[in-house]
């Protein structure tokens, strides 16, 4: 802490023009203000924007950002590369060919508008609004526009990250700890103090857990991987879970090189000698835990030798690790995608809370503090869905709805298993419009992309807004809109952290930002809500006061940006104060994120009571919600649907387990591949293969390697190296090549190396939640000259020959449906009911039984 404050005392806080947020320097335009994507990852740094002649031409970190510090990334240093690429999307435009062959021609913004505006307005008159499906890139500037557009202006409940089978990204983590919880956990690395190490209150964890990501390269959900290191060089021990060896593995005092889909069972362990050798803060239980018997009942047996069996680990290995979290004062852990893609991902997060909360770590310095978007400013995925047509909401595609799956429904947007079986087979109804905003969805989240593109093909009007023509564009769009970038947009962050705020500095040819976009059709597809904002700011300004709902919290908050009051925390500041205000320069922390102990303090309950946020009041070891939402209320470990424990006769073909999604420094999942820079880094997709299995499979270290499972293949190049084991491959995800052939069936090269291939869509954890993509087996091969290439595959038969088709759980009913269609009937979507025009009667589609007046 007293190094930080060294730090502080010696930055010349004057040359950086401190309290200045634009300033002239060096014949350059400097803007102080922050980064949000596109293109980048889910954080927002302060950063230093030198523009000239119109352009930005070199971007620096701010020193006196207390977020950052002054610390950037590539994905920010090379933001210049990024805005002034000449593959960017410069105007709108119409195809002039069929869908694939790459021919458009410009339109004006007006012409866009016109014909998106008629086709909405003809869909809602002949179909409703739930027949457009509106989809959108990884949560990050555009979490609540677009869905807000969506609901509030294509007025459609069907809202999702399309292709993305069992919300595999943040949504188990999320909807997992609020149950136990009722807020969100984060390590506490010092981020929610303005003054960061140096706060009085403020310890670096004892231990920390990184589980399932590697935060230095993802710094992922508003959270900045160098925060971490520094508590490292504080003297935080690291106990690294992960596949692969990484940073902190090596540096770790145990690394658990688990078998990928497993962490489950190592968590039950976990628990299983934390409460049996009674190392759990029995004085934090009693006092604020429920449902410890239940816990302590369902993890009895599952030992560390259990575990080890299921994990390929040391049964010593969990044991002592175990310890070692369970007795540091504080601990904390860090978790990562590892707990969305698997099949045990409900269970898995529900463990990761429930070691937190026996081990005292909640909301205590060092710990895993609970915080909420800043400020409460929280439209969020629900944002305007109470002005979507009520008889149109209810047709919502959710997992219940779609996919016949018993319990609450806890997700705010529909499920993309249930539009991928609206868009193959009409069932419950058919999809006449997709609206796709900064998603390349061929190239990133769809799970058996090939299926998905056919699937796509089936729809008669696909409008997709993006900075750059993706595979996704090329192939499937009928219209394509530009986007700009972050430093072309006004725009407003909120998450764990401060508020922020990004500032407009230069514009590119006619692309517009996404707020923009929204705000102009909204304005025509729903003049009454969206009549009421002049300009983006305004919308703006409404997102930070008026558009935040409600909160549950009693507390008092001064802080920069801040209202002293009762009853809730309040954002008083305009977006322009936000921006240009001396004091705050583009941030404002929220003091109710910086507060330790606030069950203890009556912060979480609207009556100001002593207690958490749950219904229960207490940390729900045994979450009340879990059983209304139809899940197991404890922990268990779900084994991967293919592996050496579930499926031990593939294993002969197929002797290796596949792994992927790790992040590297260069991309954002499909992102910043047109960028030099990062090609010069990272040329091509790498697959990483210990010396002992590219040795046994003759495969060479930067050879062009196969990749197959029984479902596809793609090919990557080999890195050979040690950091996996032996039963182990690792490859990457998001690739697509843009200086290749856009035209389809190559598509910009988005099936030759792309993981997508060997995923499966239908197949979930609990509750249709989690899907086994860090988990899958195949085997590995050398690319020869001659093979065929998957694109070559999938144009000639639609997949690969030996392709197995997942069907959906709700198939026979499918069946039953296109059968009585093709008779004449008709169908009560709200009922599931078959009607006969003629004499009404009817029939349960489910049961195919006859339905009693």
């Amino acid at each position: 802490m007293a190094d930080y404050q060294e730090f502080l005392d010696g930055v010349d806080r004057a040359a950086y023009h401190e309290g200045e947020w634009r300033w002239e320097e060096d014949g350059y335009t400097v803007t102080r203000t922050y980064h949000y994507s596109p293109p980048g990852c889910h954080t927002s740094c302060g950063i230093l924007l030198y523009e000239k002649d119109g352009k930005v031409r070199r971007v620096e970190g701010d020193p006196l950002d207390p977020c950052t510090n002054g610390k950037l990334c590539i994905k920010c240093l090379t933001l210049d590369e990024s805005l002034n690429h000449p593959d960017r999307l410069k105007y709108p435009m119409r195809r002039a060919g069929e869908r694939g062959e790459n021919k458009w021609e410009r339109i004006s913004w007006d012409e866009a508008y016109d014909e998106i505006e008629e086709r909405v307005r003809g869909i809602w008159e002949t179909d409703g609004g739930n027949a457009i499906i509106c989809v959108h890139g990884t949560g990050r500037n555009i979490n609540w526009q677009v869905p807000f557009f969506g609901q509030a202006g294509l007025k459609t409940p069907n809202i999702s990250t399309f292709g993305f089978t069992g919300f595999s990204c943040y949504m188990p983590r999320i909807c997992g700890s609020i149950a136990p919880f009722g807020d969100f956990p984060i390590v506490d690395a010092s981020e929610t103090h303005a003054d960061r190490y140096g706060n009085a209150e403020w310890v670096p964890p004892e231990v920390l857990v990184v589980w399932g990501n590697e935060p230095l390269a993802s710094n992922a959900d508003g959270y900045v991987g160098h925060w971490l290191v520094q508590c490292v060089q504080m003297g935080t021990k690291i106990i690294s879970i992960d596949p692969r060896l990484t940073w902190w593995g090596v540096r770790a005092e145990h690394w658990l090189q688990i078998r990928p889909g497993t962490d489950a069972a190592l968590a039950c362990a976990w628990l299983n000698v934390i409460i049996g050798e009674e190392l759990y803060d029995k004085e934090h239980v009693e006092a604020w835990c429920s449902g410890f018997d239940e816990l302590v009942e369902s993890v009895r047996e599952t030992t560390p030798e259990w575990a080890a069996a299921i994990c390929d680990l040391n049964p010593d290995d969990i044991r002592d690790s175990a310890r070692l979290y369970a007795r540091a004062e504080p601990g904390a852990i860090q978790w990562g995608l590892a707990f969305d893609q698997q099949v045990s991902a409900m269970a898995l997060c529900l463990a990761g809370c429930d070691l937190m909360a026996l081990c005292g770590n909640v909301d205590v310095p060092g710990g895993n503090i609970l915080v909420h978007n800043a400020f409460e400013i929280n439209a969020g995925y629900a944002s305007g869905e109470h002005l979507t047509p009520p008889e149109w909401r209810a047709k919502k595609l959710n997992n219940n709805f779609a996919l016949s799956i018993e319990g609450g429904d806890f997700v705010a947007h529909a499920s993309s298993d249930g539009l991928l079986q609206a868009i193959e087979d009409g069932f419950p109804y058919p999809i006449k419009m997709m609206w796709i905003q900064s998603s390349n969805t061929l190239s990133c989240p769809s799970q058996d992309a090939p299926r998905v593109m056919k699937a796509m093909q089936n729809i008669p009007f696909i409008v997709n807004a993006d900075p750059y023509l993706t595979p996704t564009s090329v192939a499937l769009a009928d219209i394509v809109l530009p986007v700009a970038m972050s430093a072309e947009r006004n725009s407003a962050r909120t998450w764990w952290s401060p508020c922020r705020a990004m500032v407009k500095v230069v514009d590119f040819y006619e692309a517009k930002s996404d707020e923009q976009i929204i705000l102009d059709l909204g304005k025509r597809l729903n003049p009454e809500v969206f009549g009421q904002w002049e300009t983006d700011i305004d919308w703006l300004n409404w997102y930070l006061h008026d558009g935040t709902g409600s909160f549950s919290a009693t507390t008092e908050a001064t802080d920069q940006g801040g209202a002293k009051n009762t009853g809730k925390t309040l954002f008083t500041a305009s977006w322009e104060e936000l921006v240009r205000d001396p004091s705050m320069v583009g941030h404002a922390y929220d003091e109710f994120n910086a507060t330790y102990h606030k069950a203890e303090k009556g912060m979480f309950r609207e009556d100001g009571s002593v207690g958490y946020g749950t219904p229960s009041g207490r940390l729900e070891l045994a979450p009340l919600l879990y059983r209304y939402w139809g899940l197991d209320t404890t922990p268990f470990h779900t084994e991967p649907p293919e592996g050496p424990l579930s499926t031990p006769e593939l294993m002969d073909e197929y002797p290796l387990i596949l792994t992927c999604g790790g992040r590297s420094f260069e991309f954002f999942h499909s992102e910043h591949r047109q960028l030099p820079t990062m090609r010069e880094l990272h040329p091509q997709p790498r697959v990483l293969i210990n010396p002992a299995t590219a040795e046994r499979y003759g495969i060479q270290d930067g050879q062009w390697a196969w990749i197959e499972n029984d479902h596809g293949r793609f090919k990557q190049q080999a890195k050979v190296s040690p950091v996996v084991n032996e039963k182990t491959v690792h490859a990457e995800h998001g690739w697509w090549f843009p200086e290749s052939d856009p035209s389809a069936p190559y598509l910009f090269g988005t099936f030759e190396s792309n993981p997508n291939n060997c995923t499966r869509a239908f197949v979930t954890g609990q509750g249709g939640v989690g899907s086994p993509i860090k988990g899958m087996i195949c085997k590995v091969y050398p690319v020869r000259e001659g093979d065929t290439m998957p694109y070559e595959q999938i144009a000639a038969t639609g997949n690969f020959p030996w392709y197995r088709k997942v069907e959906s759980p709700r198939q026979g009913e499918i069946e039953r449906f296109r059968r009585a269609r093709e008779a004449g009937m008709d169908y009560d979507v709200m009922a599931n009911q078959l009607v006969d025009p003629a004499t009404g009667e009817r029939t349960d589609l489910k049961t195919g039984e006859p339905v009693e007046a």
